[in-house]
């Protein structure tokens, strides 16, 4: 099993603990997991954005 898969099957295992627990909780971990990488690349300069997609093009052909 891939990491990415098995971060995301853990994420929502905990998602689904915190809704039970508090709704609100769950809601902020969620926006959170969403925002902070969204944030992150815009922080990103042009000729870095560029080069990720390239390398994430060579992944894709690689497999």
């Amino acid at each position: 099993m891939a990491p990415h898969v098995r971060y995301g099957i853990i994420g929502v295992v905990i998602g689904l603990i915190l809704f039970i627990i508090n709704p609100w909780l769950a809601i902020g971990v969620i926006v959170l997991a969403i925002a902070i990488p969204a944030i992150a690349y815009a922080l990103l300069s042009p000729s870095q954005r560029a080069r990720l997609r390239q390398a994430r093009r060579r992944r894709q052909i690689g497999s």
